[in-house]
C-alpha cells in the first residue's frame, strides 16, 4: 500500500513537471494561430501582464510575503529586463517568420547553455552522460525544427551545400529566437539568486508585469492597430496563453527553479517542441516528416540520459575496477557497496526536491 501511495505521488509530481513544458508548447501554437492578426509586442505584452496579475492574485490568496528591500527588487527588475521583456519580445518577433515547431526547436536550445551557466556558476554536477545527454538533445531538437537538408547534409559531410543555405536562418528568424533562448538561460540560472531576496512565486509575478508594460509601450510607439483585427476565436487563444501558457506555467517552473537542480529541470525543456510539433499538425496542419520523427525520440533519450546522470555508471568507476574485484564484491557481502534505502514515508517537500535533484 504504501509503494503504490509513493508511486501515486510521483506521478503527481512528474504531472507537475512536465506541465510547464506542455503548456509552452501549446502557447507556441495558439500564438503562431494568433500573429497574423496582431502584432508581436502586443501579444507579448498580452502574455506576461494579465498573467503577472493572476499570479500575484495567487500569491496573495496563498499569504506569500511581497518583497521586503531594495535589493530584492533591484533583482526582481534585472529578472524582468532578462526574462520578460527580453525573452519574450524577441520570442515574439522571430514567431512572425517561423512556425510554432521551429520556433519551439530554437528556443529549447538553452538547457545547454543553462547546464554551462549552472556549472560554472553553482557547480552543479553534469558528467558524462549529462553532458551526452545534452549534446544529443540539441541533436534531436534539430532534427526535429531544421530543415531536412541541413540535417542530412551534415551527415554527409556536405559542408559546401550547407553553408550556401545558411543564410536561410537569418532570414527567417531563428536567430530572434536563439537570442530570446539565451535570455531564457540566463532567467533560469537567476532565480536562483533572486529567491534568496524574495518568494519566488511573487517574484515571477512582478517579473512579469514589470517585464510586459515596457513591451507594450513599444507597441503603443512602432506598432498599429494591434487588436482591432483579433477575432474571437484569437481572444480565447490569448487567453489561454496568458493563463496557461504564462500564468501557471512560469508559476510552476520558476517555483521548482528556486527549489532544484536547474539542469535536470532544464532538461525537460526538450519536451516542449515536441507538444509544439504535435499540436502545431492538429491545429495548423505542420507536418513532421520522418526526420523529425527520429528528432523527437533522440529527444526523448537525451531526457533519460540528463535525468538519470547520477544513476548511470561512470567510465571512472568502472576502469577502476577490475572484473575479480567485481565478483569478489559481489559474492562477498561484507565487501559491497552499501546501498542506500529511502525511507517509507517521507513529506511532500522532501519527496518533490528529492525528484528535482534526479
Amino acid at each position: 500500500m504504501a509503494h503504490d501511495s509513493n508511486r501515486l505521488q510521483w506521478n503527481g509530481q512528474a504531472f507537475f513537471l512536465l506541465a510547464p513544458f506542455f503548456f509552452w508548447g501549446t502557447a507556441m501554437v495558439a500564438m503562431k494561430g494568433v500573429i497574423p492578426h496582431t502584432t508581436p509586442f502586443f501579444m507579448a505584452g498580452v502574455r506576461l501582464v494579465p498573467a503577472g496579475g493572476l499570479v500575484l492574485l495567487a500569491a496573495a490568496i496563498a499569504k506569500r510575503p511581497q518583497p521586503q528591500t531594495v535589493k530584492a527588487w533591484l533583482w526582481i527588475l534585472l529578472f524582468a529586463l532578462v526574462d520578460g521583456a527580453i525573452f519574450q519580445g524577441f520570442l515574439a518577433s522571430g514567431l512572425v517568420k517561423t512556425g510554432a515547431g521551429l520556433g519551439s526547436v530554437a528556443i529549447d536550445s538553452q538547457p545547454l547553455a543553462v547546464a554551462v551557466l549552472s556549472w560554472l556558476l553553482f557547480g552543479e554536477f553534469i558528467g558524462f552522460w549529462g553532458w551526452l545527454g545534452l549534446g544529443t538533445g540539441l541533436v534531436g531538437i534539430s532534427a526535429i525544427g531544421l530543415p531536412d537538408e541541413w540535417f542530412l547534409a551534415a551527415f554527409d559531410l556536405d559542408f559546401a551545400a550547407t553553408s550556401v543555405n545558411i543564410d536561410r536562418v537569418f532570414q527567417q528568424g531563428e536567430w530572434l529566437m536563439l537570442v530570446a533562448a539565451l535570455s531564457m538561460a540566463i532567467g533560469t540560472v537567476m532565480m536562483p539568486k533572486v529567491s534568496e531576496h524574495a518568494d519566488p512565486v511573487v517574484a515571477t509575478g512582478w517579473h512579469m508585469i514589470l517585464g510586459g508594460l515596457p513591451l507594450w509601450g513599444i507597441s503603443a510607439a512602432i506598432e498599429s492597430q494591434p487588436w482591432q483585427q483579433l477575432t474571437s476565436t484569437d481572444w480565447v487563444a490569448l487567453g489561454y496563453t496568458t493563463v496557461f501558457g504564462s500564468a501557471v506555467a512560469y508559476g510552476l517552473f520558476f517555483y521548482f527553479a528556486a527549489r532544484g537542480n536547474l539542469t535536470s529541470l532544464s532538461s525537460l525543456t526538450f519536451f516542449t517542441p515536441i507538444f509544439a510539433l504535435l499540436f502545431g499538425y492538429w491545429f495548423l496542419g505542420e507536418v513532421l516528416t520522418p526526420v523529425q520523427w527520429v528528432g523527437a525520440s533522440v529527444t526523448l533519450v537525451s531526457v533519460y540520459l540528463i535525468e538519470r546522470r547520477d544513476r548511470l555508471p561512470s567510465f571512472s568507476d568502472l576502469q577502476g575496477r577490475s572484473p575479480a574485484s567485481l565478483s569478489e564484491s559481489t559474492l562477498d557481502p561484507s565487501r559491497a557497496e552499501p546501498i542506500e534505502v529511502p525511507p517509507r514515508e517521507s513529506s511532500s517537500e522532501d519527496s518533490e526536491s528529492k525528484v528535482l535533484r534526479s
